[in-house]
């Protein structure tokens, strides 16, 4: 694709995908009293609110928002079918994983979240984590069934 061509795909994701991008910005700013910051990742594609207070660990994505409860996208993790027990991956670049998700909702805009649910939601039985795993392992496939 060309490069304008690509800016204004990728302008157009970014407007599409920004009533979930609101959520996490909530969701980001009202941890910053907490210890949370704020950096622009151009890699990742996203606003991401490190040391983020709350969760289990790990991170979740809400259009071009990331909220990280570590310090570091570059932080290693184990693929969702590996944490199930079907096989054994290398880790992954957590960051890799997260920025699927930001193609995956710059396509689907305000349908990401219930398709998301309705395909699963956080288990190796959702195809949108299963990609998400394949792009972080392989740098291609981040849409279900590897088409993009």
């Amino acid at each position: 694709m060309h490069p304008a061509g690509l800016a204004i795909a990728r302008a157009l994701g970014v407007a599409w995908a920004l009533p979930n991008s609101l959520i996490g910005l909530l969701a980001g700013v009202a941890g910053l009293p907490f210890g949370a910051r704020a950096i622009w990742n151009r890699r990742d594609f996203a606003l991401v609110f490190h040391a983020w207070p709350w969760g289990p660990g790990g991170a979740i994505t809400f259009g071009n928002t990331i909220l990280h409860t570590g310090h570091s996208l570059d932080a290693e993790c184990i693929t969702y079918e590996h944490r199930a027990g079907r096989c054994r991956h290398p880790p992954i670049r957590l960051g890799d994983h997260e920025r699927a998700h930001v193609y995956q909702y710059m396509v689907l805009g305000p349908l990401f979240l219930p398709v998301y649910l309705l395909c699963g939601g956080v288990s190796v039985r959702n195809p949108f984590e299963r990609a998400a795993d394949r792009y972080a392992m392989t740098g291609k496939g981040w849409w279900p069934g590897g088409a993009a």
